[in-house]
């Protein structure tokens, strides 16, 4: 068994460091002034039933699966196989937009342009140096992930004070004339997605409760603490980044590093380099906290039906997920090739935008069952020990479920809209068709695990009568 030497103090960090992905704070920040209207509306509709929910989940059935074992436990295998698959598969195409952001950020941090081979090998090279470090436990490596988390603060602070002293000598790029200006608007619905991206992943943190000293009481705790951090931080980033840049002529992958340069000015050139390399640095150490937490719950899926058997493997030393890490590895490498020919060739195409929105989509689409769950939970399980517990009657359960599942689906539809040239609104196909795929490919492996369920009964079945 792995030594317990993740304490409160880690796991707050590891929150942090987990939740708090800073590729997505410029594509938040694309909203425009409304999205303090959204942040505020999501905040309490959505973030915080998502945290109570993931608290008393977490601490009642302390599953290496987390979300995906919940969904089993609530709807069956063939709807755990659904969730298990979103869950694995987003990880690898959220890597490859963030390594195709990690090359955008080089150049935009030091002029020099990246040739496309010269980027795909560096990008292949953090990819397998991230499958190395994921062959050990979190424990082990907890110190680099609190750097990670304690520079992602860093260079929010820096950004977001920045932001604040333009704000008061200068104004700002987006200014509000009236409060009409922080309503909703069409332009900005398309990525208020990103503002629930950017809330969940709490139950990655839950996949670390072996490794806390007192999981039932860290777990809450770590969940509270880091959530009212990370939405402070988030909302000051993009406060800078709406200080400094229009929001039509803001960059989804580089518009962190490019406010920085914009609010710096003539003389932040230094700054600019040594902000731009610990953002590298961060996106590497963000990689690193989700792939071991996606490594275990992609693990301990297949390991129980809901995924293929060849991702069950586990390291003999370590007794990590080889297979998931391994077969994460390949599939980030395939992808990162295909990024690199579509940047080549694209004609223009926002290549981290194309599959840091499927991303987002498949990996919001996992959560549709999150809270469904939870409410069948309570149903069909109403006896078991929940050390953290949900307070309130039946109406109030309802609620914590109902109002974060209806937002969330409001947010998946707009996903799917973009701006046309002419500014009207459009389907966005290619991220339709990438859905549809995923979908697709989803139900196949749902309904071959459902099969190997069947045989493993009939197995059983039959092995009780020849006993017998």
């Amino acid at each position: 068994m792995a030594k317990r030497e993740l304490r409160l103090f880690d796991a707050i960090l590891a929150a942090v460091c987990v939740v708090l992905t800073i590729d997505a704070v410029a594509p938040a920040a694309a909203i425009g002034n409304s999205q303090y209207f959204w942040w505020i509306l999501l905040l309490l509709g959505f973030f915080v039933p998502y945290g109570l929910v993931n608290a008393e989940l977490g601490t009642t059935y302390e599953d290496q699966g987390g979300l995906c074992d919940w969904v089993k436990r609530a709807f069956g295998i063939r709807t755990g196989s659904r969730a298990a698959f979103y869950y694995w598969i987003n990880f690898p195409i959220w890597i490859t937009s963030t390594l195709v952001m990690f090359t955008q950020v080089f150049t935009a941090t030091t002029g020099i342009a990246v040739p496309p081979l010269a980027g795909l090998a560096v990008q292949l090279g953090i990819v397998w140096l991230v499958v190395l470090l994921s062959n050990y436990h979190i424990s082990e490596s907890k110190w680099l992930v609190n750097i990670g988390a304690l520079l992602k603060a860093g260079l929010i602070l820096v950004l977001g004070g920045l932001g604040v002293y333009a704000a008061v000598t200068r104004g700002v790029a987006n200014p509000a004339d009236s409060f009409a200006d922080f309503l909703p608007s069409a332009a900005g619905l398309p990525f208020i997605s990103i503002i629930i991206f950017n809330f969940i992943g709490f139950e990655v943190v839950t996949t670390y409760a072996g490794d806390m000293q007192d999981p039932k009481k860290e777990l809450p705790r770590a969940i509270i603490w880091g959530g009212l951090l990370i939405t402070t931080f988030y909302l000051f980033a993009t406060f800078g980044i709406g200080a400094a840049i229009p929001t039509d002529e803001l960059s989804k992958a580089s518009g962190f590093i490019d406010s920085l340069r914009i609010l710096a000015g003539a003389s932040g050139g230094p700054l600019i380099l040594i902000c731009g390399f610990l953002f590298l640095f961060t996106l590497i150490t963000n990689m690193l906290t989700w792939s071991l937490g996606v490594n275990y719950v992609t693990q301990h899926a297949a390991q129980y039906g809901t995924l293929p058997r060849f991702l069950a493997s586990k390291s003999k030393k370590e007794g990590m997920p080889l297979g998931a890490n391994i077969t994460n590895g390949t599939v980030i490498s395939v992808l990162l090739a295909a990024a690199a020919i579509l940047e080549a060739t694209g004609g223009g195409t926002d290549v981290f935008w194309m599959f840091f929105a499927l991303n987002v989509d498949l990996l919001l689409a996992c959560y549709l069952f999150l809270f469904p769950s939870f409410w069948q939970l309570r149903r069909v399980d109403p006896d078991r020990e929940r050390p953290y517990r949900v307070k309130g009657g039946k109406a109030r359960i309802f609620l914590v479920a109902a109002v974060p599942f209806a937002l969330l689906c409001m947010t998946l539809f707009f996903t799917f809209f973009e701006e046309a040239p002419d500014g009207t609104d459009m389907v966005n196909m290619p991220l339709v068709i990438g859905v549809a795929c995923a979908v697709a490919v989803g139900e196949i492996v749902a309904a071959h695990s459902v099969k190997k369920h069947r045989a493993a009964l009939a197995a059983q079945k039959s092995a009780g009568k020849t006993e017998s």
